[in-house]
């Protein structure tokens, strides 16, 4: 295999408090070395690339992600769901079981992990169904889906809302040592509520979805991990009784953990009305546009780009994600990007699916946020990409040690660009980010030592 040198770039590497000038030398697929001027180490058929002024870090991971196939191949398809990955700076996706047919069996399991070998650009990993077709009844045969090679379980889409059910999935999950990952939504309290239940609901006349509805099941998987010693994690957390649960749970020691999602952190539901205001109610900027006095796009009402499940929330639900993603709460950053076709959300509100593409924007909404805006220090940023989520996916992914497998993300930290539909690579546009001005993006993407992507 070829040898590649990367020269004089900013290494951070936050799972080995890693932050330096240093070279990255790749061989054979591995990390061989990660230090100053590493020329000398090299061979006859290394490449250098010169990556000066950038910063390079472990492989990004990106665990929530709807790759489609099998069944939807007109939203996105592997090949097309990785290529986008790949341009976002992601070198490992974990794609979501809510397929057609759902990964409930290990055939299907086989058959995404075959067509991801064949078409995909970065390494793929698959989530396979807590129950048969996620309808939250009978238990999906854990341990086979274990054995053809899921990382997780999770009924992603759905939620499973009997107790018992939930109960002695973590107990087989446990026994099988695969963290479980929870779509929180109570259904019999949000019903059929559309958008964040508060002033905007009322004012637009939309169906409410109320914040307990997330809130009573991150309860409930606090109390399962309780009971049983597995690991739960909640997947997109998005309101402050949400945060505050696991906060609490954490200190407590419980085998519990959460992710966020940019758009979660960025919007709010004021942006369903029409416009946005991107500052913190004590007066300190949270988006981190190039521009000082920027306050948000105008955009048009009942936009069903904003459109998810779950849904934008409040101003000071926004605020509690931040603050939980600065003090450690929330341990991990994640797209859940759901790419759906432009006829079926060009409908009225009410009747479009739940769901935006974000894997291609993530990066830079998560660095303006959270690092541009001066709220965390780029590595424990980074880790949330890396480290934290290869630890609970039990990945031997996300460091740049020596001897690692060398996947690697070259980013242009102060990069300034603005998101088109014309750039992207998935098959789907229905995002909200279009006309964004954003900063910070990938300059490379590397897996398995093989640049897969470059801008450079």
């Amino acid at each position: 295999m070829n040898s590649l040198l990367l020269t004089g770039g900013r290494v951070v590497d936050p799972g080995n408090h890693l932050d330096t000038q240093a070279d990255v030398l790749i061989q054979d697929g591995k990390v061989a070395a990660v230090g100053p001027n590493l020329a000398g180490q090299t061979r006859s058929d290394t490449r250098a690339l010169d990556v000066s002024g950038k910063v390079v870090c472990p492989g990004l991971i990106d665990l929530h992600v709807h790759l489609r196939e099998p069944g939807a191949s007109a939203k996105e398809t592997i090949a097309s769901g990785t290529t986008a990955a790949a341009r976002g700076g992601f070198t490992s996706v974990l794609c979501m079981p809510n397929t057609s047919p759902a990964t409930d069996t290990a055939g299907t399991v086989a058959l995404i992990r075959e067509k991801a070998s064949r078409d995909g650009v970065v390494n793929v990993f698959v989530a396979g169904a807590i129950t048969k077709g996620l309808a939250g009844e009978e238990l999906a045969p854990v341990g086979a889906l274990k054995q053809e090679g899921v990382v997780a379980i999770t009924d992603d889409g759905h939620c499973v809302q009997n107790h018992e059910v939930m109960r002695r999935a973590l107990e087989y999950a446990r026994m099988f040592d695969l963290p479980v990952l929870d779509h929180c939504q109570d259904y019999s309290l949000v019903t059929d509520g559309v958008m964040h239940e508060g002033y905007w609901s009322l004012a637009l006349g939309l169906r409410g979805w109320p914040a307990a509805g997330e809130e009573l099941i991150v309860a409930r998987n606090i109390l399962m991990a309780e009971l049983t010693g597995a690991q739960v994690h909640c997947q997109h957390l998005s309101t402050a009784g949400s945060v505050e649960l696991i906060r609490a749970a954490r200190k407590r020691g419980l085998m519990i953990s959460a992710e966020a999602c940019p758009h979660h952190f960025t919007l709010t539901d004021a942006a369903i009305a029409g416009s946005e205001a991107f500052w913190r109610e004590d007066g300190r900027k949270v988006y981190g546009a190039s521009h000082p006095d920027f306050r948000g796009p105008e955009w048009p009402r009942y936009d069903t780009n904003f459109k998810m499940n779950p849904p934008l929330r409040s101003r000071r639900d926004r605020d509690a994600v931040l603050e939980g993603l600065a003090d450690g709460t929330i341990e991990i950053l994640a797209s859940d990007h759901a790419p759906h076709c432009d006829y079926e959300k060009e409908v009225e509100f009410d009747y479009a699916p739940f769901g935006i593409t974000g894997i291609e924007t993530e990066l830079a909404l998560s660095l303006m946020q959270l690092h541009h805006s001066g709220l965390m220090p780029l590595s424990d940023v980074l880790a949330k990409f890396t480290v934290a989520p290869a630890r609970l996916l039990r990945l031997r992914k996300g460091t740049l040690s020596v001897g690692a497998d060398a996947d690697v993300t070259v980013i242009d930290l102060d990069k300034e660009w603005v998101w088109s539909a014309k750039e992207t690579a998935s098959k789907s546009k229905n995002s909200p980010f279009y006309g964004w001005p954003l900063k910070g993006k990938a300059a490379a993407t590397i897996v398995g030592g093989s640049v897969v992507w470059s801008a450079l």
